[in-house]
């Protein structure tokens, strides 16, 4: 079952499932006294769109390396700090989420890209958000273009809709100082 921003809310108000969490769309944002456009980020109808930091790893090639997820060469990674990150045709980059999930233990969240960024040619790994899963994500922008996109931190990249795995089962997060209980009867709301 897709759980209902209703759900989310609730979620993420009293037991910290998303931080910080916004509460609905954002659109506009102020910065220097002046109000820019963003690529929408926060609570939609069935999802939550988070948002990219600042810190990136743009991944390069000028060493000839062979990208092999059990030996990866570090030298391949570049770190990249601010409010843009150029990624380069043909290449990735690597970033961190500015919330903090904590999941709890029936729920799986599917992250997936925004359509605003695959319009660009910007592409966002389908990632799981697995049962009691917690942390900042760090999602993988695949850039499939010839040319060079930006990547800009905090604008919106879809970590995806929340369902519901197993109902019946409690939801705690992994910190035992909070306890999600599970209300009898309808879980929709």
């Amino acid at each position: 079952m897709i759980r209902p921003d209703t759900w989310i809310h609730r979620m993420a108000v009293e037991h910290g499932m998303i931080e910080p969490f916004e509460a609905g769309q954002v659109r506009e944002k102020t910065r220097d006294g002046e109000t820019i456009r963003v690529i929408s980020y926060g609570l939609s109808s069935y999802g939550y769109d988070l948002r990219v930091a600042d810190e990136f790893k743009v991944f390069t090639n000028v060493y000839g390396s062979v990208v092999d997820p059990k030996g990866f060469d570090a030298r391949s990674l570049v770190d990249i700090q601010g409010d843009e990150c150029i990624v380069p045709p043909n290449s990735f980059a690597l970033a961190r989420s500015v919330e903090y999930f904590r999941i709890p233990r029936n729920v799986l969240t599917i992250c997936l890209g925004k359509s605003t960024y695959a319009r660009c040619g910007i592409i966002v790994n389908v990632t799981p958000f697995e049962p009691e899963w917690e942390g900042a994500r760090h999602p993988r922008d695949l850039q499939h273009h010839p040319a060079p996109r930006p990547h800009l931190c905090e604008r919106g990249s879809r970590p995806g809709d929340l369902l519901r795995e197993r109902p019946g089962l409690r939801d705690e997060l992994r910190r035992p100082r909070r306890k999600i209980p599970v209300p009898e009867g309808n879980h929709d709301s």
